[in-house]
Order: structure tokens, then sequence, then C-alpha cells
């Protein structure tokens, strides 16, 4: 039996809109989505819960997709979210497919970005979560040191960047990790594989946002897509990589709104 967490959220605006729910990808959080959640505030009151061991969300030793997807519903539940338009990144993307397939009735639309319903091996996720798991933090003196200390691991220096956003001050002035590092990185294996089982379903309209130089979805990705989302459509963004939401804002939520 899954036992929720209660999920911290932000408001990025729009309130008096249809209601649109956000979920960020593996190491990420909330805070990912305030430029481009502002955006879509135009159009819809857009709501972003960190997933539990992220952000400011509590931590819990089990990391499973039925796991996150309960503490969204249970999150939903106590914002009185009777049906939402649901927008999932990578992890959060494998979490909204499968909250979209069990409970369709609270989803009205479901966007996934880059990410497909397969299993994936990321050996650059090994390397990353090897870098941070040898950081002494007891010696770090700040996020720039953090960078460098890195470099062995992680040749991106974009997701350098990233990755030390999970760097947090202690009360005393050192350093922590924020996101449950424990946790995520003995659940890497589970985080890694489809979310879903060959019989779970989704027939509302659905959208695959894919980032052009990205790889995470391949063209052969389509017969698997279309099995569980029949009503699915793609778009792909030529000029993103995995992230198009924050590397192509402009055009990944016009691809949202449908413009």
């Amino acid at each position: 039996m899954v036992v929720v967490v209660s999920l911290f959220h932000r408001d990025l605006g729009g309130a008096g809109n249809p209601p649109l729910v956000v979920l960020h990808g593996l190491l990420g959080s909330s805070r990912n989505w305030l430029t481009t959640g502002g955006d879509l505030a135009e159009h819809y009151h857009v709501l972003a819960p960190d997933l539990r061991n992220h952000g400011r969300s509590p931590h819990a030793d089990e990391m499973t997709y039925e796991a996150m997807a309960a503490d969204v519903l249970a999150w939903m539940d106590a914002q009185h979210l009777k049906r939402v338009t649901l927008v999932g990144h990578s992890m959060g993307g494998k979490t909204a497919m499968l909250l979209a397939c069990r409970h369709p009735e609270r989803v009205e639309r479901l966007v996934v970005v880059d990410i497909a319903p397969k299993d994936y091996v990321s050996h650059g996720h090994r390397f990353e979560f090897a870098a941070m798991n040898e950081l002494r933090l007891d010696t770090l003196q700040s996020r720039g040191e953090a960078e460098l200390r890195f470099e062995a691991r992680v040749s991106d220096w974009a997701m350098r960047k990233f990755l030390v956003t999970n760097l947090e001050r202690t009360e005393t002035g050192g350093w922590k990790w924020q996101i449950n590092l424990p946790a995520l990185t003995a659940s890497l294996p589970v985080i890694e594989k489809n979310s879903l089982q060959d019989d779970d379903r989704f027939a509302g309209p659905t959208l695959f946002i894919k980032g052009g130089k990205s790889r995470y979805v391949q063209p052969e990705d389509r017969e698997i897509i279309e099995r569980h989302f029949p009503g699915a459509q793609m778009e792909i963004i030529a000029g993103s990589g995995h992230n198009p939401h924050m590397e192509t804002r402009a055009e990944f939520v016009r691809a949202v709104l449908g413009a």
C-alpha cells in the first residue's frame, strides 16, 4: 500500500482560468516552471507541485511511479481540482501518463514532454548521481566550487549548473542536498523503467512534445505511444533538446496552447 506525502506546490498565476498542472522531471522542481508557467497563466490557472523527494516536498523511501501518481492525485483532491490539463516533463511525464491511464476522469487533456512510455537506461544519470554522491559537502564553499568538482563526471556545463540548484544552505552556513539523494540513487533503476503496464490506456486528448535535438523519443516509439494513447498527436520543436519548456519557451507555449 502506497503511503502518500503532502506535496508542496507553487501557484504560477491565472486564477479563475481552467486548471493546468505541471510535473517536473528528475532532479527538478516547480522552480523550473516559473517563467513558462507564467506564460501559460494567460490562458490557464497554472499549478506546479514538487514531486516527492524533490524541491520542498517531503522525503520518503518509496520512489515509484505509483507513489508519485498517488501523491499528485491526493494533492489534486486537497486543492479541489476535479479535472485538469496535466503536463509532465520526463519523469513527470511518466507520472502524468500513469495518472491519466489509471484515473482518466481526472484528466481533461494530457501533455507529455520529451519522454515515451518505455524503459530508459541512461548512463548519463549514473555519472550525475555518482558526482553528487561523491561531493564532500563538509568541505564545500560554494555552488561554483561544486560545479568545478563535477567536471570529471559530468561533461555538460548546463547539466552541472542544473545539478547544483539542488544544493541549499544549512542553518549553520554549510551545504545540504534539498533532494532526497539516497532514495533517488537507490530508486534510479525504477525511475528509468516504463511507468505503464501493457493494458494501460488513456483515450482523451493527448499531445507528445519532442525536442528535435533530443534522443529521448524516437520515430519507432510512435507505435507504443499510440497503443497507450490512441488519440495522441506529436509536435516536434526543432531547435530544442530535452527541455523545450526552457530551451524554446515560446514554441513550447504555442504547442501546449495549440496555437
